[in-house]
């Protein structure tokens, strides 16, 4: 349990791990309406036609995001070795938290995302979003592959 008093769902830790064996491409969390409890929202494997190609599949995440409310996400990121040298994958942890929200529900997230996170064992980059240049693609290539 959190800070603020808000509580896992049950499947919150079986998605996650569904997605650290690679049958998820991306999850992502809400509060439940009565702000008790994290729930999960939507995986990958819920949106129609879901494109090829990481960019393609990435852009449809953010998609997800809506631009005036909170929640958490997780996502598997691959990415290519410059040279050639083959994909890595990083799995990154979203806290996103636009400029529109409501000051309530920013708070309620901020509080909260500990305890999801510390529940989640095995995230590589935590990402920190208030608009969409801040989870851009390239910006999370950047902090995911650390500059490499």
């Amino acid at each position: 349990m959190s800070r603020s008093g808000v509580g896992l769902s049950n499947d919150c830790v079986p998605l996650f791990e569904k997605l650290k064996g690679r049958h998820l491409k991306f999850i992502v969390y809400k509060l439940s309406d009565d702000k008790k409890s994290i729930i999960k929202e939507l995986t990958s494997d819920e949106v129609a036609d879901l494109p090829e190609g990481e960019e393609a599949v990435y852009e449809t995440f953010l998609g997800n995001l809506p631009e005036k409310d909170c929640r958490y996400a997780i996502y598997d990121f691959e990415y290519e070795l410059a040279g050639g040298e083959g994909k890595r994958s990083k799995i990154c942890f979203f806290t996103w938290s636009p400029d529109d929200a409501p000051v309530k529900a920013k708070m309620i997230y901020s509080s909260s995302k500990d305890g999801l996170r510390r529940a989640l064992a095995g995230i590589h980059t935590e990402i920190q979003g208030t608009d969409l240049s801040e989870v851009a693609y390239e910006t999370v290539l950047e902090k995911a592959s650390r500059g490499r």
